[in-house]
Order: C-alpha cells, then structure tokens, then sequence
C-alpha cells in the first residue's frame, strides 16, 4: 500500500563521535559548527564503518512517522523526547508512548491467512503494510478431522510472506492468531509447531469467545450509537459468530459497546460448501443451506428472547463482517473492481441482500468466477456465504444492515495499541507518586 508518511532519517551517535575526531583543529568555532551539523539527524555511511552490527544497521534505517505534521530535524539531546528534549517547534504535538511502535496482526483462518501492520496515529492507526492469501487451511477438515498436507504447505507459504513482511516492517509488538481450522482439527497443534520451525511466527490458537471479542474490537466504531443494541456476526470459513451487542448507557458517542451474549456456529463458508456442494448450486438446495443455517441459529435466538424479557422492540441493526459481506456489498454496488473506501461502512437492506443472493444463484460456477467482485476463488464459496448472511438476516429483521470491511486483524492491533497506553499512564502514575513522596521527605 502506498504511504505518504514522511521519512525522517536516525542519526548514529558512533557516527557523531567519528566525525568529531575527523574535525581539523582550526579553532573553537570550526570545532563548534562541526559538532552541529553532526549532532543533525543524518543517516551514517555504511561503508565508512563496516564493523557496524545488524541492529546498528536496522537503526540506522528511515523510520515511518504518522502522517500527522512531521517534526523537523533538531539537535540530539535526551533519549525519549522530541526533539532532543528542547522546545517542540509550534502546532508539533507531543510523542505519545508505543507512537514509535510498530505493531503487526495475523490471522490465519480457515479460509484466509491476513496480515496487517500499522503505527498508532492520532485517528486509532495508520496502515504501514497488509497481506491477504486465500489458503484454504480447513479443506477437507469436515471429512477427515485433520489438516492436509497440501493445505498446511498453502498455509505455510503465505506465513513466509508474512514474516518477511514483519521483518521487513520492523514489527516490534504483533499478535498472531489461528482460529477454527486449527481449533478442530486433530493435528493443529503439530501445524503450529510446523510453522514455527519454518517461518519463526508464534501462533496462537485462540478460543471461540476470543474471536468474538476481537471481532467486535476492530468493528465497534461502526456500530450506530442511535441505536441501543447491534448483532455483530462474522461469518469465516469454518464457523460464524454471532454476538449480540448493547451500547452501554443507550447510545451516545462516548459509549463503549458492551457483549451480552454470543455464540459460535460449527459452520462457514468451507464447511458448508463442502457439505452441499459449491459448483452446482439449484434455488432447491440453496433453501436447504438457508434452512440447516437457521436451525443452528434457533438456541441462540431463544436464549436472547428470554435474557431481554422482550421480543425485540427496540433500536438496533445488525453489523456484518467477512469476505461474504462485503462481497455482497461489492455486488450490490455493481463495482467493476472491488473498491474497500466504497464498500467499508456502508448500509444495505435485507431485501438488498436477497436480491443479490437470487442474482448469483442465477449464474453458473463459470459466469461467478468471472464476476469481478467473485473471482474463481470465492466462486464455489460465496453461495454458501450468503446462506449463512441469509439464515441470520431472517432471524433478525432488521430495517438496516452495516458493511465492514474490518474485523479481527483490526481488533488486535486496536487492543494491542490500548495495552500499550494504559501500561504508559501506569508508569506515569508511578513516577508522579514517586517524586512526590520524595517531595514530602525533602519538605519533613
């Protein structure tokens, strides 16, 4: 992805040193306006010092900055401090805590493996670098409860890509997550061991409820505040989660959206293809699709009614993320390309979806692989999908439907991010109590 971010160079301080001595004795001033313009950030000459290590080198490199105004170069002076610890110069705001960070999020799906990286900036984060694969881990799990051998080498392929991307990146903090696939399967654990021998990236295979909160992490600034309550669903390749979501307080920009119950269906996209077919698909046994979908949903339907003591008269609106979301999107569109700045955060009707869904079930395998916002790799999948998106678009009626293109990936690093600044303003408390209980021994 292209970045306008400016590039602001690391000086090296054995450069700063080196150049001092090289400095001809000529008198005070030379002498000082020498050691100002090497105290100025430039980078080091590599060949001038080919003893330097690898991590001298990394320093040395150009480091992104937040597109917000990039400071000017200054003076060395204390670690820690923007421009060298002296005067920022006017409208500069100050570093916040981990904005030097670079965080990076894996997911690695059923169906998908996902990479994003990104710095913190003022608006949540900025986007340094992404990476999308379809891999198909889960192919064939449903029938034989293990990862193949040609599903975990697709899988690892793309995990190659991601670390050298991280590493590439300069990934300070980065959590790497392996979801369904990985939970189901007998040998998912071996995988994970694999992938570490190979490609060096510690995966972790989290939990159901994990993923449900990751979820609602990266989709919350979507959610409508006029409304009290949302269904945030996520349907992946080998289950979906639904999870029913209250604004706290009613609604109002300063709420924070808070999960009052969830579920997870042992269904998705791949799981259900491979169960009923992707290539042929009649109205007849899309109905059926439709159908097995909504039963799973049934339990979790009953257990709301009865928590809420109502059968839903009040203001919420459902709130859908994954490919078949915002493929559906993409379709209703008519989009010639797929485009995220139009399809992110848009509103749709349930009778939008349905009409979409009638209109794919009317082309062939071969008319979806070559719709633009299908592709031959979606094309046996997206049917499936839009079953799933169906089965929960008539369990829940609601007028308006939103479309994110965001999800897990973006919950990580927003968590991660949040960690972060609440261990930066434990510290300052720390260092806040600490002078003044220095300031009160002084004073006794």
């Amino acid at each position: 992805m292209a970045s306008s971010d400016a590039r602001i160079a690391v000086s090296s301080p054995a450069a700063d040193s080196a150049s001092a001595e090289r400095a001809p004795r000529k008198g005070r001033r030379r002498r000082r306006a020498r050691r100002g313009k090497a105290g100025q950030n430039t980078v080091p000459n590599a060949a001038a010092n080919p003893a330097r290590s690898d991590s001298a080198k990394q320093a040395a490199r150009p480091v992104q900055r937040p597109a917000a105004p990039s400071p000017q170069a200054g003076q060395q002076g204390k670690p820690g401090r923007p421009n060298g610890g002296g005067r920022r110069p006017e409208g500069q705001r100050a570093q916040r805590p981990g904005d030097e960070q670079v965080y990076g999020a894996l997911d690695l799906g059923t169906n998908n493996c996902r990479l994003l990286i990104a710095r913190r900036s003022r608006e949540g984060f900025k986007v340094v670098d992404a990476f999308s694969r379809i891999v198909r881990l889960g192919e064939g799990l449903t029938a034989s409860g293990r990862l193949s051998d040609e599903a975990m080498n697709r899988a690892t392929d793309a995990l190659k890509v991601c670390a050298e991307k991280m590493k590439r990146r300069g990934v300070t903090r980065a959590r790497l997550i392996a979801t369904e696939a990985c939970r189901r399967a007998e040998n998912g654990t071996e995988f994970i061991e694999r992938v570490k021998r190979d490609t060096g990236l510690d995966l972790e295979i989290v939990s159901n409820e994990d993923e449900a909160k990751l979820a609602v992490a990266g989709c919350a600034p979507l959610l409508d505040r006029e409304c009290s309550s949302a269904l945030v669903f996520d349907i992946g390749g080998g289950s979906t989660e639904l999870i029913w979501v209250r604004q706290q307080g009613g609604g109002g920009s300063g709420d924070r959206p808070h999960i009052e119950d969830w579920t997870s269906l042992p269904c998705g996209v791949v799981t259900l293809a491979e169960g009923h077919g992707g290539i042929d698909i009649s109205p007849e046994l899309y109905d059926r699709m439709v159908s097995e979908v909504s039963e799973r949903i049934a339990p979790f339907i009953a257990r709301l009614r009865v928590a809420r003591g109502t059968d839903g008269e009040e203001s919420f609106h459902l709130l859908g993320t994954s490919g078949t979301v915002t493929t559906i999107a993409g379709v209703h569109l008519g989009l010639e390309r797929y485009d995220r700045a139009r399809v992110d955060g848009i509103w749709i009707t349930p009778e939008d979806v349905h009409r979409v869904t009638r209109d794919l079930l009317a082309l062939d395998y071969q008319a979806r692989a070559a719709h633009p916002c299908v592709g031959r790799e979606r094309a046996d999948l997206v049917l499936a999908g839009c079953a799933i998106f169906e089965a929960i678009a008539l369990a829940w009626p609601a007028e308006r439907l939103r479309v994110a293109d965001r999800g897990l990936r973006e919950g990580i690093l927003l968590s991660l991010m949040e960690a972060d600044m609440a261990r930066a303003r434990r510290r300052r408390r720390r260092r806040r109590g600490a002078r003044r209980a220095a300031a009160g021994e002084r004073s006794a």
